[in-house]
């Protein structure tokens, strides 16, 4: 598989995709902590963080970071693992959606174990990059 060979403003623009989907990550990870922590001190406000539609924006928002980043990492260095790690992220994000709000503390737990995972996949790809 032939690589690609970018100008040095083009891969910059790249790695700021990977950078800002590490950035999102990480916003991910203090939602959720912050939103239980939020539920428990105040559970009557929290109706608008555990609504299931802001839950599916972030990940419509997810994907397309992992679209953009990891899709064209392949492209670019012609490592697939990135994308593959990347995917792994975002399958179990999309499957912590689906895990009820039962106070079990389950979608939370596996959201996070999604957004490391994916994290990871945007730190491989962006290391693979340079």
């Amino acid at each position: 598989m032939t690589t690609l060979t970018l100008s040095p403003a083009v891969r910059w623009i790249e790695q700021r995709f990977d950078n800002m989907a590490i950035g999102l990550s990480g916003l991910c990870v203090v939602h959720c902590i912050a939103s239980s922590v939020f539920i428990a001190l105040a559970s009557t406000a929290g109706g608008l963080l555990l609504n299931p539609l802001f839950h599916e924006a972030g990940l419509t928002i997810a994907i397309g970071f992992g679209v953009l980043a990891l899709g064209r990492g392949i492209f670019t260095h012609g490592y697939m693992i990135p994308a593959v790690v990347g995917s792994a992220g975002l399958g179990t994000m999309a499957g912590a959606i689906s895990l009820p709000h039962d106070g079990s503390g389950m979608e939370t737990v596996w959201t996070l174990i999604g957004v490391a995972i994916l994290a990871l996949g945007h730190d491989l790809n962006r290391r693979a990059a340079n």
